[in-house]
């Protein structure tokens, strides 16, 4: 099933459960992704894919992830809760992660694959690992593996 698809088939299932958490979560993604779509739609490109899609769906974390974070900071425990259900929510929609030892393998490929020799290459490996794992990877410790393990090669 398209994500586009099981967004509604979602947001459907949640008004007949009476789930407005989770309702709410997923109006809020819908509501993004036709922000994207209608950027892409004023640059002429074509709708956001499910890599993007994806994409969108990582990134929405990570700044929950942050505001859960501020909230915490700011003793204010009742709206950093609320972040992480909204995360949860959010995370149910992405394919399963990759695990430590699936993204040392996969940097390890992707800096073979691309031919790599060091730290000024990092952009094209973390291009060809998005293009290929988009939203089973968390770039943010992919990075720092890539990272380490060019710089070992330098």
């Amino acid at each position: 099933m398209q994500l586009r698809e099981r967004f509604t088939a979602e947001m459907k299932e949640a008004m007949k459960a009476g789930d407005k958490a989770k309702l709410a979560t997923v109006r809020m993604i819908q509501a993004a992704l036709k922000d994207k779509d209608i950027e892409a739609r004023g640059l002429g490109k074509d709708p956001a894919g499910d890599d993007e899609i994806l994409s969108l769906l990582q990134k929405m974390i990570k700044q929950r992830t942050e505001s859960a974070g501020v909230y915490e900071q700011g003793g204010r425990p009742e709206l950093a809760a609320n972040e992480r259900s909204e995360i949860a929510i959010i995370e149910g929609f992405l394919p399963k992660q990759m695990d430590e030892a699936e993204t040392r393998a996969a940097v390890e490929a992707a800096i073979l694959e691309t031919g790599a020799a060091g730290p000024k290459d990092m952009g094209r490996v973390i291009a060809a690992l998005k293009g290929t794992f988009a939203g089973r990877m968390d770039f943010g410790k992919a990075s720092g593996l890539v990272k380490a393990a060019l710089a070992a090669k330098a």
